[in-house]
């Protein structure tokens, strides 16, 4: 390997751990550089200048055990995914990737591993909250799977979520609800031990 290949190899590599209290610090400043991709849609472009989540929300997150971030090999946060626990789903709140690192499968690393453990903690299914028709969102999880929900299937929790992105002023008729089966039910469950 030449040396020039050896040090962008290097620096493409990356590891994916659970995220530590000690990393909620760090977490909003890839969110806030993340955001900056909302400033090619012309009408969302506002979105780059929100506030981010508060590092006591992060640690909030983080104390579920449901958060995953990719780190370089410094061990620093450079994406990170967020998710909680509703009921017998995981939820994902949160997926960003440092604008500098993004568009190298850091994102779909992230949401692989993350169904993968969601998966193996026995989750009925993870959901989701995004843009409709921004290529990052909603056709990006796709691929993995998730689906749109209409109105009647989105459920009280995931409805609630999409009114209160509507107050914070997210377009509503951009925004969805999408969800992926993870497990079968345990009448599936029951029905496959029995076979």
């Amino acid at each position: 390997m030449r040396p020039h290949e050896r040090s962008r190899f290097t620096e493409s590599m990356f590891e994916i751990r659970q995220t530590r209290l000690t990393d909620a610090i760090t977490l909003p400043s890839i969110e806030r550089s993340a955001g900056q991709t909302f400033r090619t849609i012309q009408d969302l472009a506002w979105l780059a200048d929100e506030d981010d989540v508060t590092v006591e929300r992060h640690r909030e997150l983080i104390a579920q055990g449901m958060c995953w971030v990719a780190v370089d090999n410094k061990d620093v946060p450079i994406a990170y995914l967020s998710g909680e626990v509703v009921s017998s789903d995981f939820h994902i709140s949160e997926l960003y990737v440092h604008l500098d690192r993004q568009r190298r499968g850091l994102g779909g690393r992230l949401i692989e591993h993350a169904l993968g453990e969601a998966r193996r903690r026995g989750f009925d299914s993870a959901s989701l909250t995004t843009f409709r028709d921004v290529p990052w969102n909603a056709p990006f999880y796709a691929r993995f799977g998730f689906e749109v929900l209409n109105e009647c299937d989105a459920g009280l929790w995931l409805t609630a979520v999409l009114c209160a992105e509507r107050e914070r002023g997210l377009p509503p008729d951009r925004r969805c609800a999408m969800r992926l089966t993870l497990n079968s039910s345990p009448v599936e469950r029951r029905a496959d031990l029995a076979t």
